[in-house]
């Protein structure tokens, strides 16, 4: 049996070693940590009884994932839960837009927006499985579907403002689309942010934004538990400082670019070291965990209704706010992604209690605390938050590096989402590196951040295909 070796137990390293798995190869997974997952961890970061989830917390591509949705993953517990919305956004006023699964309310919702979001999405909600195949499949690649990549394509290229205000009506509208389009860690403005956009707001649609009941550690122990099943073995706290640690055969790399180039060493080219020393990482993320004595009092009530609120403000500020980030600055109203996954899955909290997840775009390796500005924005629309808070748990750029050596600097989408580094991520290799059947397979290859394995799926069928043994 041919011997194959993955280091990292990310959800991008488990569906390599997955798919080798399948193929009859004896896989071996190597992490550095005593947990497996990565940056879909749950951790007890605050008091006894407290889950939270370290990285990733509400996973619209994991269920909607064209890999993982093969695997029956709920025969080894995997239990998606639903909030009755996806996505709520709260406003000044008092009120919040709310994004519905269901398209027709949605459109119902939106009002004099409603039937341009339907236009918008309904092609690609319709066909998630052909879009997804799309979306999350290197970048370039013969398009299986390509008049449906194509009509993606027309609207894709734009940046969010000026799709905004193209196709948008209501401030309200803007607003909420301006939300989903900050997911892409870039500004506003620039190119391809619009995309991000409609993909999160289809995925809304097609498969929700659910939570795994007991938190991301749910999705990584199922993946633990199918690989185990198909044979493969997991190491815990065997960190991989070079690949000679590692038996012949297959290696794969859930690693960053950088670690790839200190494990590997002369067994990679000059030319390709040369190669990653120019890939950029992307913008950081300053993170705080909450336990609550009572769920966050949303002045909107109907913010309750959802897991993930979209807190800052109108299309305006929220731009802003990413613009600031993507020029190494800190914004002092900064966009706020927040989760409230136990209002939905008491398995997070003791009884009655709560728990709640924030973060906020910062440069690369920032050191600013933005601590009191998170809060400051969450106050703006749930007066009264900090009285319910009973600890906290801050995770720094660094701090966040420190938990998981892949978010170099706090970048949690595994590189900067540039033109060039999605079309060319990490390089022009993408997933093949120069040294023979070694193989990279971590969100900086395509399709990029995410908890959907897809990274992982793609590498090691090219492996497959290109094998040495």
């Amino acid at each position: 049996m041919a011997q194959a070796s993955v280091i990292g137990s990310g959800p991008n390293g488990l569906a390599a070693a997955i798919v080798l798995a399948q193929a009859g190869l004896d896989v071996e997974v190597f992490e550095a940590e005593a947990q497996p997952g990565g940056a879909a961890r749950t951790l007890p970061l605050t008091l006894p009884g407290y889950l939270h989830d370290f990285g990733s917390a509400v996973h619209p591509f994991a269920v909607g994932s064209p890999f993982f949705s093969t695997l029956a993953l709920e025969q080894h517990g995997l239990h998606w839960i639903h909030g009755p919305a996806p996505v709520a956004h709260p406003l000044e006023d008092g009120t919040a837009v709310m994004l519905e699964r269901d398209l027709g309310e949605a459109e119902a919702a939106f009002g004099e927006d409603g039937k341009a979001w339907r236009r918008i999405v309904e092609p690609f909600a319709e066909k998630w499985s052909s879009f997804a195949a799309e979306v999350l499949g290197p970048v370039p690649h013969i398009p299986r579907h390509p008049l449906l990549l194509a009509q993606f394509g027309f609207n894709a290229w734009m940046p969010a403002t000026v799709f905004s205000r193209l196709y948008f009506k209501s401030p309200r509208t803007s607003a909420l689309f301006a939300g989903l389009a900050a997911h892409s860690f870039l500004a506003l403005d620039r190119p391809l942010t619009a995309a991000v956009g409609i993909i999160f707001g289809v995925a809304a649609h097609a498969v929700g934004w659910p939570v795994p009941e007991g938190g991301a550690q749910a999705i990584t122990d199922a993946l633990c538990g199918y690989l185990e099943e198909q044979g493969g073995k997991i190491h815990l706290s065997r960190r991989i400082t070079a690949l000679e640690e590692l038996p012949t055969g297959l290696t794969l790399c859930d690693v960053a670019p950088r670690q790839l180039v200190t494990m590997a060493g002369d067994r990679l080219t000059a030319s390709y070291r040369r190669s990653l020393s120019r890939f950029r990482p992307g913008p950081g993320a300053f993170k705080v965990d909450y336990a609550l004595s009572e769920p966050i009092p949303w002045k909107a009530r109907e913010c309750s209704r959802a897991i993930t609120v979209h807190v800052g403000g109108t299309l305006e500020e929220i731009a802003e706010s990413e613009h600031a980030m993507a020029h190494g600055q800190h914004a002092e109203r900064p966009f706020v992604l927040v989760a409230q996954p136990s209002l939905f899955d008491a398995t997070r909290a003791p009884a009655s209690k709560h728990v709640a997840w924030a973060y906020c775009h910062v440069p690369n390796g920032s050191t600013v605390d933005m601590q009191e500005r998170i809060e400051n924005q969450i106050e703006r629309f749930a007066p009264g938050f900090r009285d319910c808070v009973l600890a906290r748990h801050v995770s720094t750029p660094a701090g966040l590096e420190a938990r998981d050596a892949n978010l170099i600097g706090g970048d949690i989408s595994g590189g900067a989402m540039s033109v060039r580094q999605m079309l060319f991520r990490p390089s022009v290799r993408q997933y093949a590196t120069s040294a023979p059947n070694v193989y990279l397979c971590s969100s900086s290859t395509p399709p990029g951040g995410g908890v959907h394995g897809m990274c992982g799926y793609h590498a090691a069928r090219l492996a497959l295909r290109r094998a040495r043994f």
